[in-house]
């Protein structure tokens, strides 16, 4: 079976970057609503979270509609300063969250919103990998991690929402999310260092 032409892959490539914007457009305002609602901090977190993601796919879609190399190393540079402002903020969340105890109100709409987000990054972060491998374009590779933790980042709240609604475990989401700052730390070095060596 023949593979499909570089101006196909580059379309489902944009496709994807479209789709996951359009989605976090929509999910700052589902969880804004939903923070204010239960006075949640992870919610709002996440809702950065959407906003950081938003960047990282308008970066990649103005890469992928260029050609030059300087525009991809610039590309790869916002993306590592994406992830980097994600480790930031899990750190500040979680730290914030334990040190004043904050128990954030239950929101059903918080869990249902997580849930399918979580599967929809996976997703998304899948069909970036392929197609930024069939394009051999590592911008698009890199800023499908971006969209994994994003998913990896929806299951942990989502993680923390359940326990605190079922057990009152408010704690449980900021530690979940202490384990993605290593992750996101270590995605924006190894960003940086490849940007240093090309």
């Amino acid at each position: 079976m023949a593979s499909p032409p570089p101006s196909d892959i580059l379309r489902r490539g944009l496709a994807l970057e479209y789709t996951t914007l359009g989605w976090n457009v929509v999910g700052v305002a589902v969880l804004a609503w939903s923070a204010i609602k239960a006075r949640s901090v992870a919610l709002a977190g996440f809702g950065l979270d959407s906003f950081i993601e938003i960047g990282a796919s308008v970066v990649v879609v103005w890469e992928l509609t260029g050609s030059d190399k300087s525009r991809q190393r610039k590309a790869l540079r916002l993306i590592g300063a994406a992830f980097a402002l994600l480790a930031l903020y899990l750190l500040a969340q979680g730290t914030v969250v334990l040190a004043t105890g904050h128990h954030a109100g239950h929101s059903v709409a918080g869990i249902i919103w997580t849930a399918l987000t979580a599967g929809a990054m996976f997703i998304l972060a899948w069909g970036k990998a392929r197609t930024g491998a069939a394009l051999g374009n590592i911008v698009l590779q890199t800023e499908g991690r971006v969209t994994l933790v994003d998913g990896v980042l929806a299951s942990s709240v989502l993680v923390g929402l359940v326990l605190n609604a079922t057990l009152n475990w408010w704690w449980a989401d900021p530690v979940a999310g202490f384990v993605l700052v290593y992750y996101a730390a270590r995605e924006c070095a190894g960003i940086l260092r490849h940007g240093a060596a090309s």
